[in-house]
């Protein structure tokens, strides 16, 4: 008798470990932790991608997110996201421009800036987090989160639908990957490589990946990037990182 009393006792703490699995909003929350956590809300963050500059800038619920360009002749663009919108400037002058265009241009500097901060706007108000499971890749385990936006306040590219892969152990996000809709839509899928830690905040590099079938589930790419049935398509390197965190 004493043999099936310990038998069941084992069985309900098995069972009862695996009901109490974390939920999305919980890795989120370590991952963004790991990532930099409550630096990135009082920080100014400056570096370069591609031909542009970058600069954020967050301090009490403020924020101003910058792009500096050069044109052809050396003068430069200025675009500048903050809480009360968008502003183009050329040579300092303010730049009037159609509703059309500032969305564009400022959901070009956004994105450069997520993208950089991952995961730190994961928290943002119209994310959508699921918890799909676990898988492994290159014999490591993931939490696979799938992540979509509500349409009021999730930008002009609110049916983009995101999967982030978390690691079980560290809550690092080693791979991500997405489904967007503009220009006849795609499928691209990142591996986090050059991680790197400044003033506490993680930075990392991308190797970015395509999928030229649009019907692929997302959560399948990791299985094919590691059968190597991805292409390569570009490195995403972000240069010159300096924090200066702000009290």
């Amino acid at each position: 008798m004493k043999k099936y009393i310990l038998g069941f006792i084992v069985i309900s703490l098995i069972y009862a470990c695996e009901t109490e699995q974390e939920s999305a909003q919980q890795i989120i929350d370590k991952a963004i932790v790991k990532a930099g956590g409550e630096r990135y809300k009082n920080a100014e963050i400056s570096f370069d991608f591609r031909k542009g500059s970058y600069r954020s800038k967050r301090e009490g619920g403020d924020y101003e997110l910058e792009r500096i360009m050069s044109d052809s002749t050396g003068a430069q663009y200025r675009d500048v996201v903050n809480n009360n919108g968008f502003t183009r400037y050329y040579k300092d002058t303010v730049v009037k421009l159609p509703d059309s265009m500032k969305t564009i241009y400022a959901n070009s500097v956004n994105s450069v800036h997520y993208f950089v901060q991952l995961p730190f706007g994961l928290n943002d108000a119209a994310v959508n987090k699921e918890l799909m499971g676990k898988d492994s890749i290159d014999n490591k385990e993931y939490y696979e989160i799938k992540v979509t936006f509500d349409e009021e306040g999730g930008g002009e590219d609110h049916e983009d639908v995101y999967m982030y892969w978390v690691d079980t152990k560290n809550y690092h996000v080693d791979y991500l990957a997405y489904s967007f809709e503009v220009n006849k839509g795609g499928l691209r899928f990142r591996k986090a490589y050059n991680p790197r830690t400044i003033e506490g905040i993680r930075f990392v590099d991308y190797e970015n990946y395509k999928m030229d079938n649009l019907s692929t589930p997302l959560d399948t790419l990791d299985d094919l990037y590691e059968s190597r049935q991805l292409e390569l398509l570009s490195k995403i390197e972000t240069r010159n990182i300096e924090v200066e965190l702000l009290e």
